[in-house]
Parts: structure tokens; sequence; C-alpha cells
């Protein structure tokens, strides 16, 4: 199966410049490709240190420069904040600069500071992501966009360069609520699993997924890509330890950067779900949440790590994993330690999972 590396460029608390975030993960990326990794993402996000990454594909491109097979993902791109002419543009550049690696992650956003900094109502973000996915989907796919919608006025369009090649196959979308899971699935994008409630409820999603996949599209859904943050060390203790620190401190700065006890969402449209979720914040606390939060990820000794994943992978049918090796306020060097020893231990074991048999094959029977 595939395994990508994902990239945050986090300065939560400006223990270092920001110059130093990027030398930093900058040569991570630059050796994913030696290392075994087979593709790259990094999701978007603008105006704090939470994620220094408000031009994904413009990074994509220098990784494409640096590397020759490796594949580039965005996890993800927010629709909403952007002209979908443009993003069209710049996918299309870099499927030419990469010789057809791109991979159009996208989503409808959640960070509110981040719509308040593009002057985007939240409570017309669903409909815009719906409009703006299918204009950049027939864009992509036909190198012509035109669209007339409630929010997108897009008179016909060339795009130029025209599609390098198909993108069937190479979108996918984020999503937490159970409206957005019947979205993607109306949409005919796969869909990216990122942790963030209770797996057996992620067990529902991906059913309903799937069941309104087969019946708009008419063939089964593609094999999800989950994502998960890893702490991996030889020594369990110290490998606990890093989930202590770093995995729940990540988990600090994604509650606070979202703002999942924010009770107001319950009257955005198309929030409806954060704002019941901050509601059960609420009732247990914020920093139980953020338990929580850091325990839906991946620690332990390589073994350990290996086998979660390989569990992981089975109940969900995963066709592909983003590992983060490097998260919340964790030391370069001790990023740089787990995301080696990731690569050397646990990569290889899950690159050799099939993923290609036929999701439903009979058992083989044995006398």
């Amino acid at each position: 199966m595939d395994v990508g590396l994902g990239l945050t460029f986090q300065n939560l608390h400006d223990r270092v410049t920001d110059k130093d975030v990027f030398r930093h993960e900058l040569s991570l990326a630059a050796q994913a490709e030696d290392q075994g990794f087979d593709s790259i993402w990094t999701p978007e996000h603008h105006f704090t240190g939470y994620m220094m990454t408000p031009n994904v594909p413009q990074f994509l491109t220098w990784v494409a420069a640096k590397t020759s097979r490796i594949k580039l993902g965005t996890t993800v791109t927010v629709l909403p904040w952007q002209n979908p002419v443009r993003i069209a543009e710049s996918f299309l550049l870099l499927d030419y600069y990469s010789e057809g690696r791109a991979i159009l992650g996208m989503g409808r956003g959640l960070g509110k500071e981040e719509f308040v900094g593009f002057d985007v109502p939240m409570g017309e973000a669903r409909k815009r992501f719906r409009e703006y996915a299918e204009a950049l989907m027939q864009g992509l796919e036909t190198g012509v966009m035109e669209y007339d919608g409630a929010y997108l006025k897009q008179p016909r369009v060339e795009l130029r360069p025209r599609p390098y090649d198909s993108f069937r196959g190479r979108i996918f979308a984020s999503a937490v609520s159970p409206e957005s899971v019947q979205l993607m699935a109306s949409l005919d994008v796969g869909l990216m699993i990122i942790a963030q409630k209770p797996w057996d409820r992620v067990d529902e999603d991906l059913q309903s997924y799937r069941e309104r996949f087969r019946s708009v599209n008419g063939r089964e859904a593609p094999r999800p890509v989950l994502v998960a943050f890893v702490a991996v060390d030889e020594d369990p203790a110290k490998a606990k330890d890093m989930r202590d620190k770093y995995l729940v401190e990540y988990a600090r700065s994604t509650s606070s950067f979202y703002q999942f006890g924010n009770k107001e969402f319950a009257s955005i449209e198309g929030y409806e779900y954060y704002g019941a979720l901050a509601r059960s914040v609420e009732k247990n606390g914020i920093e139980k949440f953020n338990e929580f939060l850091a325990d839906l990820q991946i620690w332990g000794r390589p073994e350990e790590v290996y086998e979660k994943l390989a569990l992981m992978q089975e109940r969900f049918d995963v066709g592909q994993f983003i590992i983060y090796t490097q998260f919340g306020d964790m030391p370069f060097d001790l990023g740089r330690a787990n995301y080696e020893l990731f690569a050397r231990k646990v990569l290889p074991r899950l690159k050799d999972i099939d993923v290609t048999a036929p999701r439903h094959a009979p058992k083989v029977q044995t006398a």
C-alpha cells in the first residue's frame, strides 16, 4: 500500500524562528522519496503559527523539483476561500511540473479566524464548497470551466495548459460531519479520514458513504485515505512520553485553533455538528477532549505502531496512509529521529500490505 508523509510547518509558541521551522520541514520533505515514502501532503492554513502553509501548491512544486516519483497532495485545499479558476490553474501547473503526480485533497474549512481573514461567511461554506467543487472538477477534467450557481458565476473560460491527465482517482475530500460524508459520495470523490471522532462513528460514516457512493455512481467507492500522527521509539516509555507531551500538545493546538468549545457553531449553517461537539466539550472538559484526540493517534515501539496501523487498515479498508511525525512543540532532533525510525522500521512493512485484492473476496476454505 502507499504511505505518504504529512508535514505541518507548525510554530506554536515561537520558541524557534519561522526560518528554523521551514529549514527543518523542508529537509524532511527533500529526503522523503529516498526514505521510501510514496507521497507528500500538507494542509492549507493561514494567519497563525498553527500551520504556516498558505500556498500548498507552491510548496509541492518545490518538492516536485527535488523528486522524481513521489506524489504530491493537499490535506486539504479549502475551496470556499479561493477562486476555483485559480485553484484549477495551480493544480494543472503542478501536474505539468511533476509529470502527473498531483493529488487534490479538498475541504470546506473549519478555522473561524481564517474565514474572517478572507471575509467569507462560514454559513455559506457548505454551499460554496459544493459549487466550487463541481466547477473545479469539471475544469480539471475538461480544461474548461463554466458555472452558474448561487455563489459562483463563472463565465466560460479555457484553462491553459490543458489537463496533463485525468484527475479521476486523484481527488479526495475530508469530511467529519455526517452531512459532509454524504456530500463527498455524491461528488464522486474519495474520502479522507482525519481522526476527530470515535472510531465506531467512523465505521458508521464509511458505511453511509459507501452506500451513498454506490447508489449515486453505480460502482464501489474508492478506499479511503487515513491521516495518522505517529510517535515511535524503541523504548516504550519514551514513546508514551512523546504521546503525553507532543500528541497532547498538538491536540490542544487543534482544539484552540478550531475553537471546538465554541457553541456558536450550532447557529452557523453547515456547522451544526460542531455545535453539538462544543456542548460535549463543555460537559466533559476541554482537557478530556484533548486526551481523547491524542488517543486517536498512534504511538509505541515500531512493531506496535505497525500492528495498530495494520489493524486500522483492515478495519476501515484503508487504501493509503498519511503519516505525520513532526507535530506540536516537538524538538526538531526528536522529530527527525521519529521520522527516521518510522521510515526504517514501520514504513517498509506497511508498504507490503496488499490493498489490491477485491474488497469482498470470498474466504478460502481450508480442509
